[in-house]
């Protein structure tokens, strides 16, 4: 079989081409794939106006305390809080945030006064992470989640201290 030097050139240029578009594909494949949803929770930084927005929608204020180093942080995050923040369903039923409890980051506390995070989780007693606490507008602790507890049934835990808090907070208000 014979084959002509143009087809042969023509060929070539067509492999090549596939060649350079396919190497593309394979190098902005990461960019491409790569996930939006982020790591972390917002940081608080002014609960009064977390409080505002929790009166205003009778929802608790969801914190989850929590330490950088912490294996099982991520996890509570990843698996958990981060997913349930980019849900709208949640939009209306919870204000999520978390605290790092080593930070020097200032925050405002519900009274107005300044602090920082490691200061605002000593004065909790939050010694260990993760905790996940559950405050209403006045910031009075309506509830706790202590530990990764069972992580197949973590999720269950965290919606049923949800409504339980939500469940506080407009009965009070009767």
């Amino acid at each position: 079989m014979k084959i002509n030097a143009l087809n042969s050139n023509a060929y070539l240029t067509f492999l090549l081409t596939r060649i350079a578009l396919l190497s593309a594909l394979l190098c902005s494949a990461p960019a491409i794939f790569a996930s939006t949803t982020p790591h972390y929770l917002p940081e608080v930084t002014d609960f009064r106006s977390l409080a505002k927005e929790a009166r205003q929608k009778q929802i608790p204020i969801v914190v989850l305390f929590m330490s950088e180093s912490c294996h099982f942080c991520e996890v509570v995050l990843s698996d958990f809080l981060v997913p349930m923040y980019m849900d709208p369903e949640y939009d209306n039923k919870v204000i999520l945030r978390q605290v790092e409890i080593t930070s020097h980051d200032l925050l405002i506390d519900f009274d107005g006064s300044m602090t920082t995070h490691s200061k605002y989780a000593s004065r909790l007693q939050v010694w260990g992470v993760p905790q996940v606490y559950f405050f209403d507008s006045h910031g009075h602790i309506l509830n706790k989640i202590a530990g990764l507890l069972t992580q197949d049934y973590y999720g269950v835990y965290l919606d049923e201290a949800i409504d339980a808090a939500i469940a506080q907070i407009r009965n009070s208000r009767k």
